[in-house]
Formats: structure tokens, sequence, C-alpha cells
């Protein structure tokens, strides 16, 4: 049983917000229920916290901020909304997205002036399905960086992260109203913890190898790329307690992971006119529609694996990121000086690389058109030298989860709320629709930082009455 009756249960201590979950959901949800004066308490499983939001590039998306009017990018929360439902095909609740986009400069300007966070908007090119520059990262593009600022931000508004406490049950009373929880330590014992609303920003189930057979079967083999201790626990209480759950079959995959390296290759690359062949080096796609859909498309290639080609301009664009040049320096990034040099590197035919290039090349000039359906840029033709990275695909998280309204609560299937819980980040159901091609680059933390504000709010609000 995932949730027990707290009938008769005598709670060791109770706090009025209880977070599980201390990733960039969880933390921000905590510093918006203490901006209202309610205290809140974080629990999290790991030694310290970390999550996906440390693997991530710490990149998240926002419309009309001050970092963008300063650099006279036009953009609006309906620009954004249109871009998010146009790449989720409309399947994606539109109440919930225009909700998340109206927040989204807020989030971000408060993160930056209250709590000290770093951002600059990522210039230069337009991450897939992105009509405007909106991409707000730390200066090192890491999700390490922003994790960083809000557990200083915690520290220095003396929140409790309480760790290694891994939240084993939900106590509830049986209208669903959930009184606390049961915690377990490193040592095998228990402690219930007593609280007056519950949030939990305890991410997907990319970790559950069982609930990724079963609702997103193209990724049952794929590498997991994600944190370990997504195991869908949220879902299976929230479904326990009579909450509904959408878009169980969408996840975010990249199709651009270092191998054996391990370590995930900017899409930048190809945006900016990199290509991804296969084992053959033959093109097998448009690798301008998207990274996530394009995990499942490389994994079914020969040898689940194939390899991006770019040229020096497009290598020194990688090299502003931190992970390019980790990958750079554990070999990962392979530099020729010819076709013939690319091609024995990668062990593949020259005269198929030849052609492969040959094409682009028409395709760029204008004299062929693309089958897979890009638009090849005269200005983005390659040259040499040329830089290879054998790269496969990975799933990094889902995005399907507990159904919430607009103010982070969570939904019964007739649409009721349930009395005093709420949900963000991969906890709930995100943005992208049902597939993996609906994810819009950034739509992760996103949903992590603008919905843990909006619930940490929304608790604190219930619990003040």
């Amino acid at each position: 049983m995932h949730v027990l009756s707290a009938d008769g249960l005598t709670f060791h201590f109770n706090v009025p917000v209880l977070i599980v979950g201390a990733g960039a959901c969880g933390l921000t949800a905590a510093l918006a229920a203490r901006e209202l004066g309610v205290d809140a308490m974080v629990l999290e499983r790991d030694a310290r916290p970390s999550g996906s939001t440390s693997l991530s590039s710490g990149m998240i998306p926002a419309a009309v901020t001050r970092f963008q009017r300063a650099k006279g990018i036009d953009d609006s929360p309906e620009i954004f909304a249109n871009d998010i439902m146009a790449k989720n095909h409309g399947l994606a609740d539109r109440r919930v997205v225009d909700a998340v986009t109206v927040e989204s400069a807020p989030t971000i300007e408060w993160l930056a002036d209250s709590h000290g966070a770093i951002f600059e908007v990522v210039e230069g090119f337009l991450y897939p399905g992105h009509s405007r520059m909106r991409m707000h990262a730390p200066p090192r593009r890491t999700g390490k960086e922003l994790m960083d600022y809000l557990l200083q931000a915690v520290a220095r508004h003396d929140i409790d992260i309480v760790a290694d406490a891994r939240v084993d049950q939900l106590l509830a009373r049986s209208d669903g109203t959930v009184m606390g929880v049961r915690i377990e330590r490193p040592d095998g014992k228990t402690e219930d913890i007593g609280c007056e609303a519950l949030i939990l920003a305890c991410s997907g189930f990319g970790g559950n190898r069982e609930m990724v057979r079963s609702y997103i079967p193209e990724m049952s083999n794929a590498s997991y790329f994600g944190h370990a201790g997504n195991k869908g626990d949220a879902i299976a209480w929230g479904v326990e307690l009579g909450a509904a759950c959408a878009d169980m079959s969408s996840y975010q995959g990249h199709g651009s992971i270092a191998h054996p390296h391990a370590v995930l290759i900017t899409w930048a690359l190809m945006m900016e006119g990199g290509i991804q062949v296969d084992a053959n080096g033959e093109r097998f796609s448009n690798e301008h529609q998207g990274y996530s859909e394009q995990a499942a498309k490389l994994l079914r290639q020969p040898g689940h694996f194939g390899w991006n080609i770019y040229d020096q301009r497009i290598h020194e664009l990688g090299l502003q990121f931190d992970d390019y040049r980790l990958a750079q320096s554990s070999g990962a990034i392979r530099r020729a000086e010819s076709v013939e040099e690319l091609a024995r590197i990668t062990d593949i035919a020259p005269s198929a690389l030849a052609d492969t290039l040959k094409k682009c090349k028409s395709m760029a000039t204008g004299v062929d058109r693309d089958p897979h359906g890009r638009n090849f840029l005269a200005n983005q033709s390659l040259k040499a030298p040329y830089f290879a990275v054998r790269v496969t695909g990975a799933l990094l998280h889902t995005q399907g989860g507990l159904s919430i309204d607009t103010h982070g609560r969570v939904l019964r299937p007739d649409s009721t709320l349930l009395p005093n819980l709420l949900a963000g980040g991969g906890a709930a159901r995100g943005l992208s629709g049902p597939h993996a091609d609906g994810y819009l680059s950034g739509n992760g933390l996103l949903s992590a930082t603008v919905l843990g504000r909006i619930a940490g709010r929304t608790a604190a609000e219930l619990v003040k009455g």
C-alpha cells in the first residue's frame, strides 16, 4: 500500500507545508510558501539534493522578461503558449499552458531579483519549436548552477531540507485529505511527519523500468539519462488517493548523448548546420524537428547509434557549454582535416560521407530539397576541418503525471479537487501532450520552476485559509 489511514496516528512533529523532492520544483515551492509567511519543509531521499535538475542544462524558457527586453527581443506569453501548443499538436491542457507562460517571466525575475539566480538569454540560434530567443540559462549552462542558486536561497531563508529521508507512504483520511507522510531513514527507522498541505515535487518515473515498459514501450530498452530516484512514487500515491493521470506516454528523450562517454551534446550543433548520420553515413531525419523525438529515431538505426558531424564554426559554438567542454576533454569530440580523415575516424565509407556532404551543400544552395523536410541555409554549409561525435539516444525524463489545475492542485478523474494535495514538475502532467514529439525545449524546467512557485503559493494560501 502506498497510502495508509491516518486514523489514530500520532505524528512526531507537524509542518504547515510539506514538500517531497528537493529539485528545482520543490525548492522553488518552498521559497514561494515562505514568501507568503508560511513555513515549509522539504524531504529529500538522497544525501544531498540534486535530482533531475542537476543533470539538465539549467535552461528555463520565459516570455517578456527584462533580460529579453534588454536584447530587443519581442515576445509575449501568447506567442510562447502558441509555440508550446504547436509543438504538442494542441494536445496539452491549454489552461495550464497559458497559466505557466503568463507566470514564466515573473518567475525568472523573482528567482533573479529575490533569490540571487544569474540568468543570460541564450542567443545566436533558436531551439526547435521556439519562435523567439527565450531560453534563460546560468552562465555555464548547467543545472548544477541553478541548483546551487536555489540551495543558497533556501539556506538564506532558513528553510529546512531533511536529507536521507525517503518518503515511504502517505498518511491520509478516507476523503483524500493528506495528514502527513511516513519517511524511512537509511538505518531502516521510520518517522511520521504531519502537514496541512503536501506538494509532490519528486519528478516522474523514468527510473522505473516496469512503468517505462508499460507506458513508453518505444524507450523500454533505451539508456536512462535521468535521476535514479525517479521511480513514479508521486503517481502511485496520487492514484491511490483517487487522482487522475494524463499523458503517461509522453517523455523527453535526447538524440545526442555521446557514446560511450554518456555526456549530453547540445542540440545547438544541429540547429546551426550540423547533421546526424547513421553508421552508413546517411542522414535519416530532419534534425530540426527536435532532439526529444530524435532519440527513438536514432535508436532505430543500425547499432542504435549515429554520428553528429559539423565544422569549426559550430564547434566554437559548442564550447559555450560546460557539457560540450567535458565531452571534448573526455575524448568524445574528434577532429578531421578532410572527408577522408573523417571517414577513417567514423569508420564510414569515404564515398558515402562525401555523397552526404555534397547533398547537404546542394540543398543549402537551393539546387535540391531535403526529402526529410529540413531547410538548409547557405551560410551554414559545412567545410573542413570537420568534427564528429558518436552519439546514441536516451530517455531523460517522463512528461506524464498527475492531472492538475492552474493552481497546481491535483484533480480527480471527475475534475474535482483532492483536498490538500498539489503537484509540480515531473510529478504533474507536463506541457508536451501525449507524445515525445510534443516536447518543446525547456518544458521540463519550465514546469518545475513555474509550477513549483504556483504550487508553493497555493499551498500557503490553503494553510492560511
